[in-house]
C-alpha cells in the first residue's frame, strides 16, 4: 500500500476555517473501507458518528478560533502532488487540543 499527499482542503468555511489538511492519493480504498467499518461498529455501540463522507487526509494544522485566518491557503495548494511513500502501519491518535495541542498514539497496527 502506498500513498502520497495530493491537494489540500479545509474543514470549515473560508471566513472561519478550522482545520487545514492535505489530501491523499494512491491506495486510499483500504482507508475508506476501514473508516466505514469503524463507523458501523461505533453506531452498533450507540456512539456518535459524523454524517459527512470520509475524506482520506493528513491534518496539517488548525486555525485558532476567533482569530484572523487565511482560509484560501488550501486553494493555493490544490495542484500539489508529493512523492509516494509505503504505508507500514496505521495509528489511532488522540487529540488534546488547546493552547499547546498535542497528539498521543493510543494504538498502532502493521499494514500488510
Amino acid at each position: 500500500m502506498s500513498l502520497r499527499l495530493a491537494g489540500a482542503g479545509r474543514f470549515g468555511p473560508v471566513r472561519r476555517p478550522q482545520v487545514f489538511w492535505a489530501g491523499l492519493e494512491g491506495a486510499v480504498e483500504p482507508l475508506v473501507d476501514l473508516a466505514h467499518r469503524l463507523a458501523v461498529a461505533a453506531r452498533g455501540l450507540d456512539l456518535p458518528v459524523e454524517d459527512r463522507p470520509f475524506r482520506p487526509h493528513l491534518t496539517l494544522g488548525r486555525w485558532p478560533p476567533r482569530r484572523p485566518a487565511d482560509g484560501t491557503l488550501p486553494e493555493r495548494l490544490a495542484g500539489y502532488r508529493g512523492p509516494a511513500w509505503p504505508v507500514t502501519e496505521v495509528r489511532l491518535w488522540e487529540s488534546h487540543l488547546g493552547a499547546t495541542s498535542r497528539y498521543e498514539t493510543l494504538a498502532a497496527w502493521p499494514v500488510g
